[in-house]
């Protein structure tokens, strides 16, 4: 997998724009500008031949939100991490230290971050500190806070229109830093406010619950890929019934529960041909295919080719690299 370096302190400025092109993507800075407005939309849209960690990317003393549109990653620090899966937000906060940061490999992926420097914070959010996730506040109290993940969420409806106006904003170009501006501090409010304890609504405890109970799920299924629980032991494990369940991973996940496993088990037969360690039908009986023939056509539908012919090894992505430019 392509690894970054992360410099400590003090960071020289960033250049994204030669970040991103060494794996390939297209990247765009939307509006604003971290330095100057304390704020940055930016565009993402890549498909890498191998994961890809982008946590270099993370500007230190800043809360970043990620809209992600398609594609699966993962963003951690310490032994906590969220999961972003498509159709999904989610927020952490690069402080002291680097946070780790992957897309995966074999997927197409686009996305929006939106990256707050401390002092946009501050001056926006001061005075809302009591509703405000502990995440947040960390970052406003301290010049040198712990790196942390916040929480994630489904895309709202309205959130997943915004896409093409932050793409294309139906406002003057004299107006556009206002604008962004106006739509920073929207996503702010949406996604980073956590009321305390009797305040949080009961309809926002439910999407909660929902949503922690469909990351066990895919952390199980992805565990256990090879001999996946049935739906009823997984109903049992998470605490609902097997209907709720179905209902409820397919609405967040946008892929029933099977789909998902198929996805799983393909990407992972593609990771283990690619080693050259295993052969198509070991690689099919190790992620819990008993049938080559069916391994083989599902593979081909995944991948436009056979597994007999997936390259043993892949051209490797040029790894973004935290440098001076």
């Amino acid at each position: 997998m392509p690894s970054v370096s992360t410099r400590a302190n003090p960071s020289p400025p960033l250049r994204e724009d030669r970040l991103w092109a060494a794996v390939g993507a297209e990247w765009k800075q939307l509006g604003g500008s971290f330095r100057r407005h304390g704020f940055s939309f930016e565009w993402h849209d890549l498909k890498p031949d191998q994961d890809v960690d982008w946590g270099c990317t993370f500007h230190e003393s800043s809360v970043e939100i990620c809209l992600n549109f398609a594609g699966e990653g993962h963003v951690a620090a310490k032994d906590d991490r969220i999961e972003l899966r498509p159709r999904m937000a989610g927020f952490y906060a690069r402080g002291s230290e680097p946070l780790q940061a992957r897309r995966r490999a074999h997927q197409h992926h686009s996305f929006i971050t939106v990256e707050l420097a401390r002092p946009f914070l501050r001056e926006n959010l001061e005075a809302y500190r009591t509703w405000l996730h502990p995440v947040v506040t960390a970052i406003l109290d301290h010049d040198h806070a712990r790196s942390a993940v916040g929480n994630t969420l489904p895309l709202t409806l309205r959130q997943q229109e915004l896409l093409a106006s932050l793409r294309n904003p139906p406002v003057l170009l004299e107006a556009q830093v206002l604008w962004y501006r106006s739509k920073a501090i929207e996503l702010v409010v949406e996604l980073l406010f956590q009321p305390p304890g009797d305040r949080e609504l009961f309809c926002a405890r439910a999407k909660r619950i929902a949503h922690h109970r469909v990351e066990k799920v895919v952390a199980l299924l992805r565990e256990r890929m090879a001999e996946p629980p049935p739906l009823e032991e997984l109903g049992r494990l998470v605490g609902c019934s097997p209907f709720y369940l179905s209902r409820t991973f397919s609405s967040e996940m946008g892929l029933t529960i099977q789909q998902f496993l198929r996805q799983v088990r393909l990407e992972r037969a593609a990771e283990l041909l690619r080693s050259g360690r295993f052969n198509v039908t070991e690689a099919a009986m190790e992620v819990g295919y008993s049938s080559v023939s069916h391994f083989s056509q599902a593979f081909h539908e995944q991948f436009g080719c056979c597994p007999g012919l997936y390259p043993v090894s892949t051209q490797p992505l040029h790894n973004l690299r935290a440098k001076k430019f």
